[in-house]
């Protein structure tokens, strides 16, 4: 005898004694849902019926009426028309074939919904890819706001980085961002470096783009470089930079006034072109490697971790270098085929 049955008599003897459900579950530690559905199991569902067996609806257009609609869809009339434009002016015309979702689902079907207009085909933007092997050859510039003292002020800095040694060669605040001012503000920092970068990288910002600033750069001889539209990471080197700029600790919530925020910034600009010592540059400062004085910084660090060296050579598993400064540095560097990839290729 299975335990459920012998749980079944029990729980009919005190049931049959006068006990209530509730306390025959509770003595026989059987839920009150188990008893229910033991004393009225539900009914078996029946097998469902193959989609093709099913017995199709009364409403159902027959493959003559869905050819018809099809073919008034096709009419040259209504070649650059929407199924709901069609359908409405069917209607006006006192034709009815059947309601806009089965027409819409008959040209799904056919493979007709899709844009009926001639559309212009752009390009995919070509991935800018900036190689700097030295100071002064690839800068890269953008604007960013700054909170102003009161809601919906904004003030706008201005700031320019070499990509090779992450030196700022010009930064300023105003109160607005506009085209001729970018323009003067490019022209001055090119002028006061002493020498002009060959390319000068951007995103799409209406400064960044205007006619003015591009008129400039072209007298100038520099090549003018664009992020992707809608690519965030094509401008790094400014991106970080803002960064770095509102993430110190004293980085105020909003500026009273636009001498503050001038000040601040030639405060933060000085200190990170002349005193912050950069990972990316083998913990130089900008400024060291802009005007090409880290290679006698690096000979003093050698002299010094050689000392160390010699003095506890116990400490180290072999002889300390100081941190190296890359050659190259890309904006999108291109990638770079495997030996397997280029094998195949050869193959071919």
């Amino acid at each position: 005898m299975s335990v459920e049955t012998i749980m079944d008599t029990a729980f009919t003897e005190l049931v049959a004694l006068s006990l209530t459900v509730v306390a025959a579950c509770v003595l026989t530690g059987r839920s009150r849902a188990t008893h229910y559905r033991r004393v009225n199991p539900p009914t078996k569902k029946a097998d469902p019926v193959p989609q093709a067996q099913r017995t199709k609806p009364p409403s159902t257009l027959t493959v003559d009426e869905r050819e018809r609609v099809l073919a008034v869809i096709n009419r040259p009339a209504y070649a650059d028309l929407s199924i709901c434009q069609i359908w409405a002016r069917e209607l006006d015309e006192d034709r009815y074939y059947c309601s806009m979702s089965s027409m819409y689902r008959i040209a799904r079907t056919a493979g007709q919904v899709r844009e009926r207009r001639r559309l212009a085909s752009h390009p995919a933007k070509k991935i800018p890819e900036l190689l700097a092997t030295g100071p002064s050859e690839v800068w890269s510039w953008d604007i960013t706001k700054l909170r102003g003292p009161v809601k919906g002020v904004w003030y706008h800095l201005y700031a320019l980085i070499d990509i090779f040694s992450r030196y700022s060669p010009g930064w300023m605040v105003r109160s607005f961002e506009d085209s001729v001012v970018a323009a003067e503000f490019i022209d001055e920092a090119v002028a006061r470096n002493g020498s002009r970068p060959h390319t000068i990288h951007a995103d799409w910002g209406t400064s960044m783009t205007s006619k003015t600033v591009a008129m400039l750069l072209t007298d100038l001889g520099i090549t003018r470089s664009h992020s992707r539209p809608r690519v965030s990471n094509d401008n790094p080197f400014s991106e970080a930079q803002f960064k770095t700029l509102k993430y110190v600790p004293d980085f105020p919530h909003h500026f009273d006034s636009l001498a503050q925020a001038q000040t601040f910034c030639d405060a933060f600009f000085t200190d990170y072109n002349h005193v912050h010592h950069h990972s990316g540059i083998g913990w130089h400062t900008p400024a060291s490697v802009h005007q090409g004085t880290y290679a006698d910084i690096d000979e003093d660090r050698q002299a010094t971790l050689n000392r160390a060296w010699i003095e506890h050579p116990e400490r180290f598993n072999r002889r300390p270098q100081p941190p190296q400064i890359s050659t190259e540095i890309w904006i999108n560097e291109p990638a770079k085929e495997t030996p397997a990839t280029t094998a195949i290729t050869e193959t071919v």
